[in-house]
């Protein structure tokens, strides 16, 4: 026989010997080199994010969407302790598109605070929300007593106690949106 038909033989319990063996693990190296690419481009592709791991909001209005990190970020127990960063988005809409906002379970699972600003309000209007109750809200862009929505705020309270012994909430962490108008 030629060599290249004892490379080819079959052994004993059905393997083969030689070139066909090398073609397998060739093909079995393959598979693994690129599940562990896919597997290395899934996690970098996971956890890219601002750099800060804060929570982000989104607001939707029209086709237009803007993703906002918090203005101001402090600890639940510790309102000395703050990350400030400053960070507004500002949203284009009309009068015939509501505004949809949509917050991350890490600020539904809280109470937290809806502040509408509008251009003829004496004051902004507050919403309050239940922890685990609301991901999403729709805001029309126009309110009939107090004309154009000029911006949002979304705040998370944290209670805190003043000198005299009195508990009342102040907001740990902000984020705010304001609206351009087309």
């Amino acid at each position: 026989q030629s060599p290249g038909a004892r490379r080819n033989r079959r052994r004993p319990g059905g393997r083969f010997v030689g070139t066909p063996m090398k073609r397998v693990l060739a093909a079995l190296l393959a598979v693994a080199l690129l599940a562990s690419a896919g597997t290395g481009l899934l996690v970098w592709q996971l956890s890219r994010h601002d750099g800060t791991g804060l929570p982000e909001i989104s607001a939707y209005s029209h086709g237009e969407s803007v993703r906002v990190g918090p203005y101001r970020y402090c600890q639940v127990l510790d309102l000395d302790n703050c990350e400030i960063p400053q960070t507004t988005g500002s949203l284009a809409v009309n009068s015939r598109n509501p505004l949809q906002l949509s917050v991350p379970s890490a600020i539904a699972r809280a109470p937290w605070w809806l502040i509408r600003a509008y251009e003829d309000a004496p004051s902004p209007v507050v919403s309050e929300f239940r922890p685990g109750t609301t991901l999403a809200v729709t805001i029309p862009t126009v309110d009939a007593r107090f004309g154009k929505l000029t911006g949002i705020a979304v705040q998370v309270p944290t209670l805190v106690r003043d000198e005299a012994g009195n508990e009342f909430p102040l907001p740990h962490a902000e984020w705010s949106v304001r609206t351009v108008w087309n």
